[in-house]
């Protein structure tokens, strides 16, 4: 809840900075920001989630390998900086703007010891104090933003703000570990740093291969097209990544989880069929808002004219559909991965990959960003095709597909609603969205997605 409060929020104040700074320099600012982001999710080599997955499983992990994981992985990051700077330059970016790629690459690196260390939380279920640290780095940024609007906000105003919200996030962090778990002593031990690195380099390609399968296609709109058109696509993707925050606040509790319970696959399946109704319902009615309501997401930009404000809609419209199709299919990724089947996962991902690539160089020179979402909706169908073949083949768990099934009518029968009160109510948007929620409420229980019966033995176990 506290981050479906707070991302909405530096959504709207991030267009806002858009909107100010300019689509040409915030394209290219979005450019190196992606760069430096596919670089700093891999930079870990897969060890956060390898330590999730092995303290869920074996508390005695946090003494016997953090010794060896903490100086590990500032290493890497102080190795994945310098690569990152590397790439920046190999792909023609000079002086002040290589500048400003090294400033993010190390806020968004810290970023990244920050949730190897939240990890740590997580496999101790300590869920509720995670989410709290989970949105404390966006709140002060959107404080501190919010400050800098009235003195004037510049590019190079708004990176510094950004690094420093990721630091003090870090070292707050830094000492309730301290205080919850005591300090750690580092000895570093070569043979368990190596041990650790093999066993997290799939959960590495994993985690590589969903960072440029999700966020290519703005850097390569911004070295094949232009800054414009990856501004355009980003102002769109702003919206989808935080729609995707419910996932990903959901989804790693349901990955410790499923760790938990590896080698027992009937609790895996009551998981899992409680879990798809968890992500899947709550994002049905926002993927409906951005296909019928998609154009009022983008009222910061003041400055943008007719032509561009339709653009970033179209392109919001098939980014949500991509963000349906991760509704219905991503908790089957997470189970796999969560339960050593990654070698399959990323292997599939990777084909995802060449696809998207290959469609980007054929088709985004032509059709600019509208192509990049297309692209990315398709590679997520075809990913997801694989994930359900996968799962009962490599988990022994029986897929819900009545659920999915009753989860599909209720999302058509909500588009079918909806479209009928834009075409014949005229409601103001506010009153039409309340009324296609309560339609969509009255679909779950009538399709028997969530029975009465559950809610009260909810009731009567709280």
């Amino acid at each position: 809840m506290l981050n479906l409060l707070v991302k909405p929020g530096w959504v709207v104040l991030e267009n806002v900075v858009q909107d100010r700074i300019g689509h040409e320099l915030f394209g290219t600012f979005t450019a190196l920001l992606t760069l430096a982001t596919i670089v700093a999710a891999v930079s870990d080599l897969g060890t956060t989630q390898l330590t999730t997955k092995r303290l869920a499983a074996s508390p005695s992990f946090f003494t016997d390998f953090f010794p060896t994981l903490l100086p590990l992985r500032a290493g890497l990051g102080v190795g994945f900086l310098a690569l990152t700077v590397g790439l920046g330059w190999v792909l023609g970016y000079r002086g002040h703007w290589l500048l400003l790629l090294a400033i993010t690459a190390a806020g968004l690196l810290l970023t990244q010891y920050t949730l190897f260390l939240r990890g740590v939380l997580q496999a101790h279920q300590r869920f509720n104090t995670d989410a709290v640290l989970s949105v404390l780095e966006r709140l002060l940024l959107l404080g501190l933003v919010l400050a800098l609007l009235p003195m004037g906000l510049t590019l190079d105003r708004f990176v510094g703000v950004r690094t420093v919200a990721v630091l003090f996030t870090f070292l707050l962090l830094v000492g309730l570990i301290r205080r919850l778990y005591g300090r750690v002593a580092l000895r570093p031990r070569w043979a368990q740093a190596r041990q650790v690195l093999l066993e997290s380099l799939p959960l590495a390609f994993i985690t590589l291969v969903y960072g440029l399968n999700e966020r290519i296609d703005m850097l390569m709109l911004e070295r094949l097209v232009s800054a414009r058109e990856a501004s355009y696509y980003a102002a769109a993707y702003r919206w989808v990544d935080a729609v995707m925050m419910y996932l990903w606040t959901v989804l790693p509790l349901f990955f410790a989880r499923f760790a938990h319970a590896t080698g027992r696959p009937e609790e895996q399946q009551k998981l899992l069929w409680f879990g798809q109704r968890i992500v899947t319902v709550p994002l049905l009615l926002v993927v409906g808002f951005g296909l019928f309501r998609g154009e009022l997401l983008f009222f910061q930009f003041k400055h943008s004219t007719p032509t561009e404000l339709l653009r970033m809609t179209q392109c919001l419209q098939i980014l949500f559909l991509n963000v349906l199709v991760h509704a219905f299919f991503a908790i089957y990724s997470t189970l796999l991965t969560s339960t050593d089947h990654e070698k399959p996962v990323s292997w599939l991902v990777t084909g995802s990959i060449v696809l998207n690539t290959g469609l980007n160089f054929l088709l985004l020179p032509r059709y600019g960003a509208l192509a990049g979402a297309a692209n990315t909706l398709l590679c997520a169908v075809v990913v997801s095709i694989g994930y359900v073949w996968l799962v009962p083949r490599r988990t022994g768990v029986q897929l819900p597909l009545a659920v999915l099934w009753r989860l599909a009518l209720a999302f058509g029968g909500l588009c079918a609603g909806w479209y009928a009160l834009r075409t014949y109510a005229g409601l103001p948007w506010w009153l039409e969205t309340g009324v296609a929620g309560i339609w969509l409420l009255v679909l779950i229980f009538a399709l028997g997605i969530v029975s009465f019966s559950e809610l009260q033995a909810l009731r009567k176990k709280g």
